[in-house]
């Protein structure tokens, strides 16, 4: 073994062995365990929420940051499913096994030991079940998103089937229904409670409730340029970084919203009110639960953490309905790749991509019996999803154990963040790995290593250019090679991932795109499947080909370059 794989083997064991050696403590100086919330949003962009930027109205979630403290380099995994992975177990996605989680512990596992009633309402998105994993009850879909209205055939309760109302139903507001009666149930046992509560929403398919959408509608006829402008202003007012940010400009698999055709702003408008109107939905939906929580007595000493898995998805797969209400249970709308960079204000990419647009995301804790920061304060330091479990283990005076039935656990990922919330600087930490599919990132201290879809490194310091503006590869290619070697050493002996996603980055760049983007030729017809039908396929191509009668806009399909020839 050499030098390097030593470093990172001992650095990990002995984050593990001070997490298992019953030595935490709770940082509570009542001494009582604190309740533990935690929140994920699915698809939630880094300026979705007023209090990081946004015009959509939040107040309940703005309250508990004024009142508790933000994260604003808190990191996931870019991904849905590898978030929920990492923030269950403390280590990295592959790390833990995948969905099966065959190689770790999880969150309930942990504390129910040490006297929690362990609880979830939402979505699963892994292997098995909740109640497989150590949560005593459960409500929510086990798939990865459903239809708002209808839902779908993987709904249980507590490990049975169970069967979605054909009428009155809608699961954002069904699954906080069902976390407010298991806290009635941990209650009613006068036992310390842990719930887990996952959102569907804003995840596609974008389906709000009818008089949420109304008030949104018309409030995005002004395009993604100006809303994207407005929001990164009000990050500027807001200090949210604690220094001036230069905001990455509109790519140019964007068009300016002026150079779309009517129709295609008029689609679009309407898709971001539907968006908006999810999200504020999920703030209505937590007032609910946090007024439940504080008419109890119990927010003083419930330690609250919001987060989301992911930032804004781009992917504009099939829209049904486009012409029609999508508060109707049959009209599904997609994601739109437009808003998914304005939502994500003020940086580059999205879900899937490791760039800050799709790693960087809200996050929120909330506790007043034991934070010691001033409220509203704003931590400017990286953390990533995989310090949750650590971090809960030590508020709650858990023992983090070092084996499992059936299980080969490996050496936890992640850092306690009980330091910051007793208003110390986080002790330095190991680098922070970046993966899902082809797309690979490193952060280790200031410096970052990224590369879209195996294309070549790109070397950013975030400390001097956050949004990733300047690429620095090319003056420092020994920090390159550094950090290009740190990453392949932790992907092979660290997440004992596989050969493919091992392989070295391509030598050559190519253009940055995605067939699954956005493509902007005219109408509603915006879906990189080109449509529903032949006819609507045939029409999408010969508008992308150059047929621009109805005001559409050129584009080349990705890997090549467009050539227009006036006759």
């Amino acid at each position: 073994m050499n030098n390097n794989k030593l470093s990172l083997f001992l650095c990990l064991a002995l984050l593990g062995d001070l997490a298992a050696s019953g030595t935490l403590q709770a940082a509570n100086a009542s001494g009582r365990q604190p309740n533990i919330l935690v929140i994920l949003t699915d698809d939630l962009g880094f300026s979705d929420l007023g209090c990081y930027g946004a015009e959509i109205e939040t107040p309940h979630l703005d309250r508990l940051a004024a009142g508790g403290l933000r994260f604003t380099q808190f990191y996931n995994t870019a991904k849905c499913h590898s978030s929920r992975v990492s923030l269950l177990s403390g280590r990295w996605c592959r790390q833990a096994g995948d969905e099966s989680l065959r190689r770790a512990v999880t969150i309930p596992e942990v504390l129910a030991p040490a006297g929690y009633f362990t609880a979830m309402s939402g979505k699963w998105h892994l292997d098995k079940q909740p109640t497989d994993f150590g949560f005593q009850r459960y409500f929510g879909h086990l798939s990865g998103a459903c239809n708002y209205y209808k839902g779908d055939n993987t709904f249980r309760l507590n490990g049975q089937p169970w069967q979605v109302p054909a009428t009155e139903f809608y699961t954002t507001v069904a699954k906080v229904d069902h976390a407010l009666t298991f806290l009635n149930e941990a209650r009613a046992e006068k036992q310390p409670w842990f719930l887990y509560l996952a959102f569907n929403a804003p995840h596609a398919p974008l389906q709000p409730l009818e008089a949420d959408y109304k008030r949104y509608l018309g409030r995005y006829d002004v395009g993604w340029d100006a809303i994207r402008a407005a929001r990164v202003a009000k990050q500027r007012q807001l200090d949210l970084f604690g220094r001036d940010v230069e905001p990455a400009p509109r790519p140019d698999h964007i068009p300016p919203w002026s150079a779309l055709a009517p129709e295609t702003r008029a689609w679009e408008a309407r898709r971001m009110a539907a968006y908006a109107a999810m999200i504020d939905r999920v703030d209505q939906e937590l007032g609910r639960l946090f007024r439940d929580i504080d008419s109890r007595g119990e927010l003083d000493n419930t330690l609250v953490l919001f987060f989301s898995d992911n930032g804004a998805c781009p992917y504009d797969r099939r829209s049904i309905g486009t012409d029609r209400p999508p508060y109707e249970p049959d009209v599904t709308w997609s994601d739109s790749t437009g808003w998914a960079w304005a939502r994500n204000s003020p940086f580059r990419y999205y879900k899937q991509n490791q760039f800050e647009g799709g790693i960087a995301t809200p996050a929120i804790v909330h506790w007043p019996a034991g934070l010691k920061t001033r409220p509203g304060s704003l931590v400017h330091g990286p953390a990533h999803l995989v310090d949750v479990l650590p971090t809960l283990a030590e508020v709650a005076g858990a023992d983090i154990p070092n084996s499992w039935p059936e299980r080969e656990l490996t050496p936890l990922a992640g850092v306690s963040l009980a330091p910051i919330f007793a208003g110390a600087e986080l002790p330095s930490r190991p680098p922070i790995h970046l993966l899902f599919s082809t797309d690979r990132g490193l952060r280790d201290g200031d410096w970052k290593l990224v590369s879209f879809r195996s294309q070549p490194w790109e070397l950013y310091n975030l400390a001097e250019d956050r949004t990733e503006l300047r690429n620095l590869a090319a003056e420092h290619p020994e920090i390159v090679a550094r950090m290009a070697n740190q990453w392949h050493e932790m992907t092979a002996h660290v997440l004992q991932a596989p050969a493919k996603e091992q392989t070295p980055v391509g030598t050559t760049g190519a253009e940055q795109q995605h067939r699954e983007w956005s493509v902007y030729t005219g109408g509603a017809s915006t879906s990189s499947r080109m449509g529903d039908t032949a006819a609507g396929r045939k029409k999408a191509a010969k508008t992308a080909a150059g047929d621009s009668s109805r005001g559409a806009i050129p584009r080349a399909r990705a890997g090549t370059k467009l050539k227009i020839q006036t006759p």
